[in-house]
């Protein structure tokens, strides 16, 4: 057994120097390569700073109306359209308006760009089967790292801003995306395929057509988890420079003022409640439209 208690003392000096190896690499790639980075997610940051003006800029009662109008839209449901301007309206009343526009401006890009990436590559995973079991350990790790963890190597390339607080919440909440893409497309009928076939589809006009369009409640189902991740990641984003709800949360937290958090921490909870119900609300219609269509 001697062997077993000499191996921590035999690798450590070989495992810091790897770390330290591992350090110093990343270190020369972000010097090297930040401005090449920096560069390539201006329009990421252009798109943030439009929505951030546009929620922020307009009057409010133009702002509220448009968002209980897409509630509106999307739910087809009263209730959560008055239960939304209620929320929207208290949130207003206890001084939080803009802080609470910039956080939905976040969420609403960081959502937009998670669904840009996250269709397509559930739309690869669930054509190719190897894709899908490269990609499956990757989502997992992405989806248990501790949130934390993704701001060291984005902060490190890009610095603390805007954009790097978004990379770091889209990266945390992009896997539900493609996982239920992929899930989805999967589950589609197979007999409905063959009737594509039957008719003399392509495969494009067949993914286009009827594979996505039948796979559309369960692919909302992960839009709306992504969506709640997003906002979960709220606060974490506020430590490298993102504005709106999450820094008065860690204003409270270094100064121990117990109103400004939680009056803040409920903020965040009333639009993740929001967003949650309308976009259930908007999955379910889905479903009995698919179910109409199947009928």
């Amino acid at each position: 057994m001697d062997w077993l208690t000499n191996f921590p003392a035999m690798d450590l000096e070989r495992l810091t120097a790897i770390k330290r190896a591992i350090d110093e690499s990343f270190r020369s790639f972000t010097r090297a390569y930040g401005d090449v980075f920096e560069a390539l997610f201006e329009p990421l940051k252009s798109f943030m700073i439009a929505a951030e003006k546009f929620m922020t800029g307009a009057p409010w009662p133009v702002t509220l109306g448009l968002i209980l109008l897409l509630a509106w839209l999307a739910s087809r449901n009263w209730r959560i359209v008055v239960g939304a301007a209620a929320a929207l309206l208290l949130i207003g009343y206890l001084g939080m308006w803009d802080d609470t526009m910039k956080t939905i401006a976040m969420i609403i890009v960081a959502t937009i760009t998670s669904i840009i990436i996250g269709i397509p590559i559930g739309i690869i995973a669930s054509r190719f089967r190897r894709v899908r079991l490269v990609l499956s350990p990757v989502l997992d790790v992405m989806q248990t790292m501790p949130s934390f963890v993704y701001l060291i190597p984005v902060v490190m390339l890009l610095g603390i801003g805007k954009v790097p607080g978004l990379i770091a919440v889209v990266i945390y909440a992009v896997p539900p995306v493609i996982r239920l893409t992929d899930l989805g497309i999967r589950l589609v009928d197979a007999e409905t395929l063959e009737a594509a076939d039957a008719f003399g589809s392509s495969p494009w006009q067949r993914l286009v057509n009827v594979q996505l369009p039948l796979a559309l409640p369960t692919i909302m189902a992960g839009v709306n988890q992504t969506i709640m991740m997003a906002l979960s990641m709220v606060v974490v984003a506020s430590m490298i420079g993102v504005q709106g709800l999450g820094q008065p949360v860690l204003r409270a937290i270094n100064s121990q003022y117990f109103t400004l958090g939680m009056f803040n921490g409920f903020a965040i909870v009333g639009i993740a409640i929001i967003f949650d119900r309308v976009s259930q609300a908007f999955g379910r219609r889905l479903q009995k439209h698919r179910e109409v269509a199947h009928g």
